[in-house]
């Protein structure tokens, strides 16, 4: 059964520092306050939107817990795969997703960050996965974009068909929406792409996979009779507009062009394309729907983006500046809002700072972080729960 905390409510935000007022009304930012709104006072903060996380993997929560390292150390972007993501994936059960995803949510929004674009796989426990993530969004009050990355590398069609049936059975909230995944081309047949693309049209969403994020990638598609993996998702009708596409760091200039031109969304994930090597995603810089995610990495969309201010300036990429509001943009688009940023019509998610640092989160007109701690649980307790289900997965891995 899903929760139901994510019930839209008012409230007014400041003055702050800088004479800044906003107010939100059922879960929106509003011209007028609501009179009888409460009233936040942070006259030595400042009021600025919440931060927009436009593709991760909530499963990957537990891995700052003393994940053991590969051995031995993977040598290339499919080895780190086969080596440590999806042997995490495959030794995950509920009570794991569940830390993992609270203690993730947890930081994220301790950070600021008010909204989640997740892509989750987790093949020994596929129905009913999406529900344990949305329930801990409701709970803890971060907005979230969910969808199962469907593969058939572990069991076949009939792994990526349950993959797909999990996506439809997200039950939708204010703060919940459900997107259609696919792993990535090069784990997938073109029956199931195009069963996805079909699935897109029936429940009227989008697309979220991986594409081009190392060569292997584009080899495969090729391989398979296409130019790239863009081109093989294109001509199976999977990418509705709006679908969004995570990495593309091997993406040419004019296949970024084209997925602009069909109105697409791409993500950029610096630090983990930094991590596993594959490369810098230049060529996203030809396209103005390019938001910033941190694919697993912490959620903390400051550190984030000043990976990729460091990593941009390297390879001369001058559009760096514009993808963390981006990220805003996608989630107005997905959610049917009128405006972003802190314009009336924009969502009610909102990030109040004191000397740089998170006092107070509002996300959808609910106060979830009060004078630096969440409201709806304890952090330390979530965090020690985390620990204590990291050892029980790492355990299960080892034995894989």
């Amino acid at each position: 059964m899903a929760l139901t905390r994510s019930i839209t409510s008012s409230v007014t935000l400041g003055p702050d520092r800088t004479g800044l007022t906003v107010a939100i009304v059922d879960g929106v930012i509003a011209a007028t306050a609501d009179p009888a709104a409460p009233v936040i006072a942070c006259p030595d903060g400042e009021i600025a939107p919440g931060a927009v996380c436009a593709h991760t993997h909530l499963y990957s929560g537990l891995a700052p817990f003393g994940m053991p390292p590969a051995e031995p150390a993977p040598a290339s972007f499919i080895e780190i795969l086969e080596k440590v993501w999806w042997r995490l994936d495959r030794a995950l059960n509920a009570e794991a997703l569940r830390a993992s995803a609270r203690d993730y949510i947890a930081k994220a929004l301790l950070a600021g960050t008010t909204s989640l674009v997740d892509h989750h796989e987790s093949p020994h426990f596929i129905s009913g996965s999406l529900q344990v993530l949305a329930n801990a969004a409701e709970d803890l009050g971060v907005r979230a974009l969910l969808a199962f990355g469907a593969t058939e590398r572990n069991f076949g069609r009939a792994e990526a068909e349950a993959g797909l049936v999990e996506c439809g059975n997200v039950e939708e909230t204010p703060l919940v929406r459900r997107l259609i995944g696919l792993h990535a081309s090069f784990t997938v047949s073109d029956d199931t792409i195009r069963a996805a693309g079909e699935l897109c049209q029936t429940l009227g969403t989008v697309m979220h996979v991986h594409v081009a994020e190392a060569l292997e990638d584009v080899e495969d598609a090729r391989e398979r009779g296409y130019a790239g993996p863009l081109e093989r998702l294109v001509a199976l009708d999977a990418l509705p507009a709006g679908s969004i596409l995570a990495h593309g760091v091997h993406l040419s200039g004019d296949e970024v062009r084209e997925a602009d031109r069909r109105s697409l969304w791409l993500v950029q994930n610096p630090r983990s394309n930094e991590g596993n090597r594959v490369g810098y995603a230049v060529n996203l810089r030809h396209s103005d729907k390019v938001a910033l995610g941190c694919d697993g990495w912490n959620a903390d969309m400051a550190v984030e983006e000043a990976a990729l201010f460091r990593l941009a300036e390297t390879h001369g990429d001058d559009r760096g500046a514009t993808r963390l509001e981006a990220g805003q943009r996608l989630i107005a688009e997905r959610f049917g809002f009128a405006a972003t940023g802190l314009a009336a019509g924009a969502a009610g998610d909102v990030v109040v700072r004191k000397d740089g640092k998170v006092t107070t989160v509002v996300v959808g007109g609910r106060v979830v972080v009060r004078d630096g701690s969440l409201v709806a649980a304890d952090a330390g307790a979530i965090e020690s729960e985390a620990r204590a289900e990291a050892a029980r997965l790492w355990r299960r891995m080892s034995a894989l």
